[in-house]
């Protein structure tokens, strides 16, 4: 059975979540003692493409519809069935992101597959079996699932695999049409709203992310949240209070019924550590909280904590930052 990898784009370049994808699905493959074929949508640099070798990948196969550059869930899941159909594929991957979660299950009802989300391991195949592990109830268990279906599809966790670079190797890349036609863009949005900082850094793909909550007592202080993350090339996020009162834009707000984050680094100023909260950050590699509560919940949660104020603790971080790239 071969494999299909579902690439995402982000100005011209793969994501880094679909380059774990792709390097988790090489390895699947290998396991199967077949190929990896990668499918991409939308507007990708050719030669990022082609580099996708490096992770594994021996075929990229390219629907450059210029409809395709806004993302779509009925066009999308058109263009991949068309790959996998291509392929003969029997396996699927994709990053567990927003893009991959509505494709994923579209797709698993299309191709009457089995679908598991949240995958954090490689599949178990001893036996006929092909058993992953995926997290649930918001990362805190985890629960071995036996994909049974034809056609399996794996939504892999981020953060949950290394990018493999095999230097040099490159995937040879082929133009893939999939007859879309207007009916396709009906659920097309009328308006996307970008989730990035003023310096173009997408909350949900950002490897640092600098947080605030109501510890900063107002908008009026949100500098301090902006002027670490911009030290640090981070992305800036918030608490939902935060969004609530109107300090900051509700696509900022991370946690539960937010944006779910899984950055190499958290940085999290003057927020309490609601278990709503906790949800969207617990997959973060490196949690800090700042608070000057020292029985703020966040603190258990926390890989580093500094007990203090944050207008004392933040300035000189930031000065420590903006030193090291002197």
């Amino acid at each position: 059975m071969s494999v299909l990898v579902f690439v995402e784009g982000l100005n011209g370049e793969i994501k880094k979540s679909s380059l774990e994808a792709a390097s988790y699905g090489s390895q699947v493959a290998q396991q199967l003692g077949t190929t990896a074929t990668a499918v991409a949508i939308g507007e990708v640099h050719e030669e990022a493409l082609a580099k996708l070798g490096e992770q594994g990948i021996t075929k990229v196969l390219y629907d450059a519809d210029d409809r395709l550059k806004q993302f779509v869930a009925d066009a999308y899941v058109k263009v991949i069935a068309k790959a996998a159909q291509q392929e003969s594929a029997k396996v699927l991957v994709f990053s567990n992101s927003n893009i991959g979660a509505a494709v994923g299950s579209k797709l698993a009802v299309r191709l009457n597959g089995s679908l598991a989300t949240n995958v954090t391991t490689l599949p178990n195949t001893d036996g006929g079996s092909f058993i992953v592990t995926r997290g649930v109830f918001s990362g805190k268990a985890f629960a071995d699932v036996n994909l049974t279906s034809d056609v399996k599809i794996i939504a892999v966790k981020k953060n949950s695999f290394e990018v493999s670079e095999n230097g040099g190797a490159t995937a040879t890349v082929e133009k893939l049409s999939a007859d879309l036609a207007d009916a396709d863009f009906a659920a097309a949005p009328k308006e996307t709203v970008m989730q990035d900082t003023d310096g173009g850094i997408l909350l949900p793909e950002a490897e640092i992310v600098v947080s605030g909550g109501r510890g900063l007592k107002g908008p009026e202080n949100w500098h301090l949240v902006e002027d670490l993350a911009k030290a640090l090339g981070a992305a800036t996020a918030c608490s939902k209070p935060v969004s609530d009162l109107d300090w900051r834009p509700h696509h900022e707000h991370v946690g539960q019924t937010g944006i779910t984050v899984s950055p190499n680094l958290y940085i999290a100023i003057g927020i309490s550590g609601a278990i709503q909260h906790l949800a969207g950050v617990n997959s973060s590699k490196v949690i800090v909280v700042i608070n000057k509560d020292p029985e703020a919940p966040f603190f258990k949660a926390a890989d580093y904590g500094i007990v203090g104020d944050a207008f004392d603790v933040v300035p000189k971080l930031i000065e420590a930052a903006r030193a090291l790239d002197k």
